[in-house]
């Protein structure tokens, strides 16, 4: 940072000042003093011209009122800035408040306590408290209305000094004798605050002051030191917060009257005196302390006594109040920031996050890229690249310097063990140097390619639109060089690099060179001051000094000269010398031409001899073609999310002025010879451009050829050729970028197609279909073709789909068409654009992928085969669950792979227990067979669980129609290959495959195939008896659990028996019981208790009843006969002797003619009666 006094601003009647204090958010200042002395003044606020031109001192007071009320010496004065209030007090222990009203200051509240003299006022962060602390120790803290919250009275202290933490939770009382007592908002002594900078010293010390920084504009790092104490003996300690045991102590070795942060914490200003070692009296001065403790600068100030200082709200000025005198100085700071590629870069604090907030601002397309960097020490840039050095681990003694584009995209990190203090950066290295050490860092950036490489890669793009881009990389390290000075006397002060050298100056004054690459020492010069910070020319051939006090020197790096004793010494100090300056920047393209800032000014010089200065306070961007580029940081940082272009200034050195002034007023012939005389690109250009204007074909040839601008050669030989100087004018307007101007020209000429081809080349397509609207012409029809296309090429880059298709369809672009109807989710629009396309076109694969990506099965499919891609249509059909539709494409294009693809998928349902799922994938795509399995299989597993028999039946049943369908398939296949063989066709082979896969399916399982409905059957007349017994049938429910014998392989013999054996009993054919109980007791899957209660309860029944039966029936009759294949009713369960019968025609099961009339279903299968 650099500081220099501004302005002075004397009190009437030499009043002596003891207080100041500068509003941060209205600007105004109230000064206190003697005699009831209570001034509140202002400054003008800068007009919008000033702010443009950067001027960064106004000096008029637009306030200047004096407020009546005090009679003693006023000592304290105090802002609200939240409510707008003053707040003073006198060494009467008066207290005003003051209010705004119409632009003035009135009196709101007095209070008079006369016990006491007021010693110091603290409003709390937000404005809603205050805490007022007398001379005996009493202490109240009352609201911004006026009302007292509470008071309290510290007996046997002498209070001085009062400030509350910024979450208003605490209160800081100082006390006369130097101590500070830590309090809780409700006035509760908590502890005494440890005081590390009073460590061995003796004696009472007065606290000069304390201040804590609220965090109201973020902070410069995480943790960040943000309490100030200071004492008047110069010894002052900085606090992370009141319990900090390991502050950070400094000696200022001053007396200190008063101390203050700046805006946002990352300045402290400490005020008070110095003794002069050459004379008796004290100097005033302020010191400037980062919040680490680190020494910034040292500003005197004359006068005898220095009472008060304070910062205003931007941090760019402070006010000194020193005896009657206002004092105001300007600071201009150290922003963090850069300027790469048209690029702005500069950093900056929020509240709301710890870490610095990065904008990377480009200038020319007001764009702006934000990137939040922890810990963040220093921002490098030169040409298309900036390097960002931050701290890595706030832990860890490792930073990171990282390497970035213009945009802010991270390219490159690179770790390092040394605190980057210094980063300079040329186009091949990086290099940070820490007090002891530097760090070489070589990078290589890919080439760019040039506009002829850009177009030659368009005109080998692929049709369509697809963007190109060319990446940049940063290839990893190809040298890294550590340097270090190990224990050096003589610390780094500053560096400066160039693509031939390295400078590296050092507080002794010494300047050592390197080379580069090879980074080795080729030189040391001797300095007669310690540098703050170098720089080379565009040669390497001066370096310009800037050191602590703001004295600009230089120094030719390569002068020989024999010195006094006769030896050659290389290097020579000139002898120009600037003060005040705070910035320079040599040119890019002239070792003699570099601009200066002192003070408000920018100084131009061209062989150090200086051109009239600019007023300006802009920081200086870059130095190029005559031409200075600076940016006002101040202004832009005073709301830095929103970035003003207008803040960006260019200024034109005096030889482009006057070489512009004498082309105008002279002409071409004059000029030419000045610019001979004052040789420089630009000039030519300047030249060039004005003979043009007037077609001086010759002079503007001639002045290209000097400037080196082949485009612009090649624009007059072209001029040349030709004839119509009204045909030239209108190049030349379009050559200067007045295209309205040149079109004018065009169609005055009747050249429409010229004004055509103008409007093309600048892609304005909406003026070229007005063009071609008010005429005609042969080839008018592809143009406007071509422009419908581009302008919905427009609509579509802006996503404005609806727009963009009107335009599409009149260019008849089918392809971005499309894209549009799928971006608007039109897929009417799209299908009926698929179906106007003609067969095998090539945008149908795409609509069909379209169609894909939102489940469309249907309308992908019809896409896929227009196109003649069954696979893909089949794939899609897969994709989207749609078995049925796959199998028949399959079928219907002679496609095999749909089986391995259907087994997959069954496979992975399979896995994850989804057996249903696979059941139905299989039945939809015809798979009947694996099917009828799988559910076979489940109906097998809910019995042996002993799942409910009607649940039982019904999985049998489903399991038995599926086989069913097999069958039906199997057969239909037969007769389609004999259908076939009858036509003469060729159909051998699928005859026999279909009698394969036939014999297949009823030889794999005979309980599938030949018996599918038998555990249906079980299940039924397992059912069917037990509903017969409880209605009371016990006939009809003993020959129905009879028939159960036969199943003994799929329902349980000890569920079989059991049942036979009651329905037995119950109908009192004990022979038949009996005959069941002995086949319970045979059963080897009983447990013995089991057996054992079997044949406790037989024992019951045929004690008391005989197991004989001598009544015969029909069935034993029938059974004796040993005719066992008669029909069973599975209505009944009774056998069936009649010869007419119904007879279901899909389980194809029995019932009689006089029961069926009772049923509209099968009992069995449940499918209709016919």
């Amino acid at each position: 940072m650099f500081i220099y006094l501004s302005k002075k601003i004397a009190i009437p009647g030499n009043v002596r000042l003891r207080c100041i204090s500068w509003n941060k958010d209205q600007g105004f200042i109230a000064c206190g003093g003697e005699d009831g002395l209570l001034k509140v003044l202002k400054l003008e606020t800068q007009t919008d011209e000033a702010k443009l031109k950067g001027l960064a001192a106004p000096s008029n007071l637009s306030v200047n009122q004096t407020l009546e009320g005090h009679s003693g010496s006023v000592q304290v004065v105090t802002w609200n800035e939240q409510y707008q209030k003053l707040t003073t007090s006198d060494q009467n222990g008066l207290i005003i408040v003051w209010m705004l009203y119409k632009g003035a200051w009135y009196e709101e509240m007095i209070n008079n306590r006369n016990k006491s003299v007021v010693r110091s006022m603290s409003w709390n962060a937000d404005g809603q408290k205050i805490c007022i602390v007398y001379e005996d120790g009493a202490v109240i803290v009352g609201s911004v209305d006026g009302n007292r919250i509470w008071g309290k009275d510290l007996k046997g202290t002498h209070l001085c000094h009062v400030t509350w933490s910024s979450d208003s939770k605490v209160l800081l009382f100082g006390m006369a004798n130097g101590e500070i007592h830590i309090y809780d908002n409700q006035g509760n002594f908590i502890v005494k605050m440890k005081l590390s900078c009073l460590v061995n010293l003796t004696g009472a010390f007065n606290i000069a002051g304390i201040h804590w920084y609220h965090g109201t504009e973020g902070y410069i790092e995480p943790g960040c030191p943000c309490l100030a104490v200071c004492y008047d003996n110069g010894r002052c300690q900085i606090m992370r917060d009141e319990n900090d045991q390991n502050p950070v102590l400094i000696d200022t070795g001053m007396s200190v009257v008063c101390i203050q942060w700046n805006h946002c914490g990352s300045v402290l200003a400490v005020a008070g005196s110095l003794k002069a070692t050459s004379q008796d009296k004290d100097v005033n001065i302020v010191q400037f302390y980062t919040p680490f403790g680190e020494h910034l600068r040292t500003l005197k100030v004359p006068g005898k006594q220095m009472s008060a200082l304070s910062w205003e709200g931007s941090g760019l000025k402070i006010a000194l109040a020193v005896d009657s005198y206002i004092y105001f100085a300007n600071i201009r700071p150290d922003y963090k920031w850069g300027y790469c590629s048209n690029t702005v870069v500069y950093a900056y604090t929020r509240p709301d996050r710890p870490e610095y907030c990065v904008v990377f601002w480009d200038t020319k397309n007001n764009e702006k890229y934000v990137k939040y960097v922890k810990s963040l020490i220093s921002i490098t840039t030169y040409g298309d690249f900036c390097v960002l050095a931050t701290k890595a681990d706030e832990n860890q003694p490792q930073y990171v310097l990282v390497l970035c584009n213009s945009i802010g995209t991270p390219l490159d990190p690179k770790y390092i063990d040394i605190g980057p203090l210094f980063v300079t950066m040329t186009k091949t290295h990086v290099i940070a140097a820490s007090k002891e050490a530097f760090y070489i860092w070589q990078y290589r950036v890919a080439k760019k390619l040039t506009a002829m490489e850009i177009n030659q890669l368009a005109r080998t793009r692929k049709e369509g639109r697809e963007r190109f881009y060319v990446p940049i990389v940063v290839l990893t390290l190809v040298l890294v060089l550590l340097v270090c000075f190990q224990g050096t006397r003589d610390p780094i002060c500053a560096i400066t690099a160039s693509d031939k050298i390295l400078l590296v100056g050092r507080e002794s004054g010494t300047i050592q060179r390197y080379s580069l690459p090879s980074v080795g020492i080729v030189q040391k010069y001797t300095l007669n001051c310690r540098a703050y910070q170098l720089s080379l020319n565009c040669n390497s051939s001066r370096v310009a000094i800037i050191d602590l006090s703001g004295v600009l020197t230089f120094f030719d790096l390569d002068t020989r000269l024999i010195d006094s004793t006769g030896q050659q010494v290389i290097g020579e100090q000139l002898k120009l010398e600037r003060k005040d300056v705070w910035d320079m920047k040599w040119a890019k393209d002239n070792p003699d031409l570099f601009a200066v800032m002192e003070k408000t000014r920018m100084y131009v010089f061209r062989n150090l001899d200086p051109e009239e200065p600019i007023q300006t306070s802009g920081y200086i961007c870059s130095f190029e073609d005559l031409e200075i580029k600076s940016v006002l940081l101040d202004e832009i940082l005073k709301n830095p999310e929103h970035p003003n272009k207008d803040y960006i200034i260019n200024f034109e050195i005096r030889s482009l002025r006057d070489s512009r002034a004498l082309i105008e007023e002279v002409g071409i012939e004059e000029s030419s010879q000045f610019i001979e005389d004052n040789p420089h690109p630009r000039l030519w250009r300047l030249l060039a451009e004005a003979a043009l204007q007037k077609l001086d074909l010759q002079t503007a040839e001639q002045a290209f050829v000097r400037c080196k601008d082949y485009q612009g050669i090649k624009f007059v030989k072209r001029l040349g050729n030709l004839q119509s100087e009204s045909m030239k004018q209108a190049e030349v307007a379009a050559y200067f970028g007045r295209f309205e101007e040149a079109e004018r020209m065009y169609l005055d000429m009747d050249r429409r197609d010229l004004a055509l081809g103008l409007r093309i080349k600048l892609g304005d397509w909406f003026r070229v279909l007005q063009l071609l609207k008010t005429g005609s012409g042969d080839s008018d029809d592809a143009l406007l073709e071509q422009a419908h296309n581009a302008i919905g090429d427009y609509f579509a880059d802006r996503q404005k789909w609806v727009n963009a298709v009107q335009y599409y369809v009149q260019g008849r672009n089918q392809e971005r068409l499309a894209e549009c109807y799928y971006m608007l989710e039109d897929y009417q629009g799209l299908e009926n654009l698929a179906n106007s396309l003609p067969e095998n076109n090539k945008l149908l694969p795409d609509i069909a992928y379209m169609f894909v990506r939102v489940g469309m099965c249907e309308q992908a499919v019809s896409a896929f085969l227009k196109c003649n891609r069954p696979k893909d249509a089949v794939d899609t059909c897969v994709h989207l669950n749609q078995w049925n539709k796959a199998v028949e494409l399959a079928k219907d294009h002679n496609m095999k792979e749909i089986g391995s693809l259907l087994a997959r998928y069954a496979t992975h349902l399979l896995e994850k227990n989804k057996i249903l799922d696979a059941i139905e994938l299989y039945r939809k795509a015809n798979y009947f067979f694996d099917a009828a399995k799988l559910m076979f299989k489940i109906a097998d597993e809910e019995a042996k669980r002993r799942a409910k028999p009607l649940r039982v039946k019904k999985l049998y049943v489903l399991s038995a129609l599926l086989i069913e369908q097999c069958h039906e398939q199997c057969h239909e296949q037969m007769q389609n290959a004999q259908r076939g063989k009858v036509k003469g066709k060729s159909s051998e082979t699928a005859s026999a495959l279909a009698g394969l896969l036939e014999e297949d399916v009823l030889s794999s399982a005979n309980r599938f195939a030949d018996n599918a409905w038998r555990g249906a059957e079980a299940y039924h007349f397992f059912i069917l008896a037990q509903r017969q017994l409880y209605k009371g049938s016990v006939d009809a429910a003993l020959k129905t659990a009879l028939h159960l014998q036969d199943y003994e392989d799929i329902i349980p013999a000890v569920e079989i028996y059991s049942l036979l054996a009651l329905c037995a009993c119950a109908h009192r054919a004990f022979d038949i019981c009996s005959k069941a109980f002995v086949k319970l007791e045979s059963l080897e899957t009983l447990s013995p208790e089991q057996r054992q209660q079997y044949e406790d309860l037989a024992l019951e029944i045929f004690t008391k009843h005989c197991p004989k039966y001598n009544k015969k029936s029909d069935l034993d009759d029938v059974l004796e006969s040993g005719d066992g294949k008669l029909p069973v009713c599975v209505a009944t369960g009774d056998l069936i002797m009649e010869y007419r019968f119904w007879m279901c025609s899909v389980c194809k099961h029995c019932v009689k003619a006089k029961e069926i009339s009772n049923y509209n279903f099968c009992p069995l299968c449940h499918s209709p009666v016919a």
